[in-house]
């Protein structure tokens, strides 16, 4: 009986001692809050020429704008300064693609859509957002997207997958721990049952 209780003494200890991978099928994302003024940039096409000149258009806005923000927390005043110096973004635009001599669009809308995007662990849904939007020629190429208050465009979003890409490759990766899993038919044995035997 004495052996029995070590046993199992011994069995917690050992089971304490090691940490427990805990799973979950639950994803926690984090969204854009609601209170946000987006940018959002439509190259031309995906000529190599065309986006070099959205990558240039995004540059010099987004140091623009950023500066503007920076130091704000009151969406509300936010609103009020960008609205207030669209003629200046629409300047920087025009002088940005002034040698391509590209026809373009500067806009401020409540109602810019986009689409669902999963950037790293954060998910932004597709909808109609509050945003500044730029559109260059006859805007059929890859979009370039940040949010501008609250200040996130260190963060790429652009280049994130959509919501469905991310879900077949989890997929994908859950049916090949499977395969494995059935491929590798291992025989625990502990060494506390063979000594107490």
């Amino acid at each position: 009986m004495r052996k029995l209780i070590l046993f199992f003494v011994l069995i917690f200890l050992i089971i304490g001692f090691f940490p427990q991978k805990v799973t979950s099928n639950e994803q926690s994302y984090q969204v854009i809050p609601d209170e946000a003024i987006r940018l959002r940039i439509l190259a031309n096409s995906e000529d190599e020429k065309d986006q070099a000149t959205k990558h240039a258009v995004r540059d010099a806005v987004n140091e623009e704008v950023t500066r503007w923000v920076e130091e704000m927390d009151d969406i509300d005043e936010a609103r009020q300064l960008i609205s207030s110096r669209i003629d200046d973004i629409d300047q920087i635009v025009k002088d940005t693609v002034a040698e391509e001599a590209t026809e373009y669009t500067v806009e401020y809308r409540k109602d810019v859509k986009f689409p669902t995007k999963l950037y790293d662990n954060y998910l932004y849904p597709a909808g109609e957002y509050e945003a500044i939007l730029i559109t260059l020629g006859e805007a059929e190429g890859s979009n370039w997207w940040c949010v501008v208050f609250p200040p996130l465009c260190f963060l790429d979003f652009s280049f994130g997958t959509t919501v469905e890409a991310a879900e077949d490759e989890e997929d994908q990766e859950e049916e090949q721990e499977e395969k494995e899993k059935e491929e590798e038919e291992v025989e625990y044995t502990f060494f506390f049952l063979k000594w107490f035997n």
